[in-house]
């Protein structure tokens, strides 16, 4: 599993295959949660590559088409969002609804807010002690979709006293009727869009931030010109103008999410939960099943809080089949073992409790 600051990512094809001994070629990813197919990609001017980006190239004015907004920042992927939002605040009393992205709390953590970890369940008694509420929508790894109404709802309450809530939609381009897009203009609102994750290209580092005009200002004066390649921003202009083609991708993933959890089910594993881009996982056996796969050059991610797999989209039909074939001979080996399948922790499946994040 990769590690970037110490903590775990998906990915860390490298890794897995020194520790493995499986050659890079021979992996099949499913731990990333990023869309394995993607657009054929825009030919780039050559003054893309020999001069500074400039801000009226095209890239705001795609973006906020494809979003339907007034106001936006591109910025170095939503990762540099995160790392950036909580140097606006000081001693902020921050609520994050677990389980979540892990680098949201080690950034507000890391700039010394007091940050509290909530269920779903919890958000409604905290809100009053938090200045920020932080969540995903859809959840990474669980894939929960929070309702519209609900997330505005708790919004409406921390902007009375001049709070936040920050909702990271890194994985709702494929459902985007339920993204808050249309509100971001509401003080205290702040949206975060990963362009790499739907369009299958996160090498692009490429996200958005979508927010009232005064704290994209903030915020870009936080982390400086040139934020964005000038090959990146002629790439995402050419894919975010591609309306064909994003909504081939909708329907595609939707299929190929579709097939994974049967996929899943019918090997004993029906998911948790997931969404377009990902299935997840809660049993006790995750990690052997983790091992069992990797074993045969298949990568997934591992979570250990709850005890969880979360498995992405096989890239064609020849991965499919071989996921197929692993998780047939997983499932033997652990019915020769155990006597019956794979068992879901019902500890794991339990709401969390509230708690502080140390």
């Amino acid at each position: 599993m990769f590690k970037q600051g110490g903590l775990d990512h998906g990915g860390g094809l490298r890794a897995a295959s020194l520790r493995f001994g499986i050659p890079l070629a021979e992996w099949l990813d499913l731990s990333t949660g990023i869309a394995p197919y993607g657009w054929t990609l825009p030919q780039i001017p050559a003054t893309a590559w020999t001069r500074l980006p400039e801000a009226n190239d095209g890239l705001e004015s795609a973006a906020r088409d494809y979003y339907g907004v007034a106001s936006l920042l591109p910025v170095a992927g939503s990762q540099a969002a995160i790392q950036a939002l909580p140097r606006l605040w000081r001693n902020a009393r921050v609520g994050i609804v677990s389980p979540a992205y892990a680098e949201h709390a080690a950034a507000w953590k890391r700039e010394g807010h007091r940050l509290l970890e909530l269920s779903e369940a919890g958000v409604n008694r905290a809100l009053e002690r938090l200045d920020v509420l932080l969540l995903i929508n859809p959840n990474n790894p669980t894939g929960r979709r929070f309702a519209p109404e609900q997330l505005l709802a708790w919004h409406a309450r921390l902007a009375e006293r001049g709070g936040w809530l920050v909702v990271d939609e890194a994985f709702i381009d494929s459902t985007p009727q339920h993204s808050l897009a249309a509100h971001s203009e509401r003080p205290g609102l702040i949206l975060l869009r990963s362009f790499g994750k739907f369009f299958g290209m996160a090498g692009i580092r490429l996200g958005f931030v979508l927010a009232p005009p005064a704290l994209l200002e903030r915020l870009a004066e936080l982390l400086g010109p040139w934020a964005v390649s000038g090959p990146s921003r002629a790439v995402a202009t050419a894919l975010l103008q591609d309306r064909a083609g994003q909504q081939l991708q909708r329907q595609r993933l939707r299929v190929d999410s579709e097939r994974l959890a049967a996929l899943l089910c019918g090997n004993g594993l029906a998911p948790t939960g997931g969404c377009a881009l990902f299935q997840w996982l809660v049993t006790a056996q995750a990690p052997r099943l983790h091992e069992f796969l990797a074993g045969n050059g298949i990568l997934t991610r591992l979570f250990d809080r709850p005890c969880s797999l979360r498995f992405g989209l096989p890239p064609d039909e020849l991965g499919w089949q071989r996921l197929a074939q692993a998780l047939r001979a997983c499932r033997s080996e652990f019915i020769r073992d155990q006597g019956g399948g794979i068992a879901r922790s019902s500890a794991d499946r339990s709401a969390s409790t509230d708690k502080g994040i140390e």
